[in-house]
């Protein structure tokens, strides 16, 4: 069977340290919930908005991948956690000729750049083992979501192979309107522009309404407020993409930190499997904030 596709919200970097966020107890949950099947993927492609480039690139990493500190100004402790999960060269190499063969070449391969804060925070949440294979891709922001839902399709064939597609990114993810503290929540109301976006995505999405997410420059309310740059948004199209134009969407995980920040989390199932998956939200995984 097919694996499904994922998009995470990875927010802030501590979610790797406190526990006060919701978002961090659903990524722990997430093998215990069965979220990606009842047996651990083979290996996992993960899409970062944290590594940018301007075509694709994959790290084809034949060992451990290094633990990537890409944030500046947090507390001293994120500073030595570590990912060291294995590499998944064979991931990497049919990734790019996946691309290539679909047009996206040339594909670049990085045989030294480990996993950044965008894969290895909600990886080391959802699976602590470390002892799954990873792989990790790049987008190109100077593209558009079409370009990147249509990089997604390449990927299908992946998901046939044992191999789960992660895209992580946030939802919303307008740096310089947080509101700059530790705490997950602020007492703040989360403003307008952040939460009819984080509306308009899920109503979008749920409805099957992919042209609109792929033109949400154009469609969705505040576009331009809730994604300044779309290097945190376009992860989400590719997982959408490698799931397929049928492909049912499912919110996984709602909440929200620091005011502004939408932690909202999406499954991807193709439509031939939409009667053999368990509804995500049954009451059994008091984790999943789902609504």
């Amino acid at each position: 069977m097919a694996m499904d596709t994922f998009y995470i919200s990875h927010g802030s970097p501590t979610l790797s340290i406190d526990d006060s966020l919701p978002a961090r107890h659903f990524l722990k949950s997430w093998e215990s919930a069965g979220l990606a099947g009842p047996q651990p993927p083979r290996a996992i492609l993960i899409v970062s908005g944290h590594w940018e480039t301007d075509t694709p690139s994959v790290n084809v990493i034949r060992g451990t991948n290094d633990t990537i500190y890409d944030f500046y100004g947090f507390p001293e402790q994120m500073y030595k956690l570590t990912y060291p999960a294995p590499g998944a060269p064979d991931v990497g190499m049919m990734t790019k000729k996946l691309l290539e063969d679909a047009g996206f070449g040339p594909v670049s391969e990085d045989h030294g750049r480990g996993l950044d804060h965008g894969a290895w925070v909600p990886l080391m949440l959802m699976y602590p083992e470390a002892n799954i294979p990873v792989c990790q891709l790049s987008v190109q922001t100077d593209r558009d979501g079409t370009y990147h839902y249509d990089l997604g399709r390449a990927l299908a064939p992946l998901r046939d192979d044992g191999v789960l597609i992660v895209g992580s990114g946030s939802a919303t993810h307008n740096l310089r309107r947080i509101l700059r503290t530790f705490a997950p929540t602020s007492g703040e109301p989360v403003p307008e522009w952040a939460a009819e976006f984080d509306a308009w995505l899920r109503e979008s999405l749920l409805n099957g309404r992919h042209d609109d997410v792929k033109r949400y420059e154009e469609r969705a309310p505040f576009a331009k407020l809730a994604h300044p740059r779309p290097d945190h948004f376009y992860p989400l199209h590719v997982a959408l993409g490698a799931a397929g134009p049928e492909a049912k969407a499912e919110l996984i995980h709602r909440s929200w930190s620091n005011a502004t920040l939408s932690y909202a989390s999406y499954r991807f199932t193709t439509k031939q499997q939409d009667t053999l998956m368990e509804p995500p939200c049954d009451g059994a995984t008091p984790a999943l904030v789902c609504d």
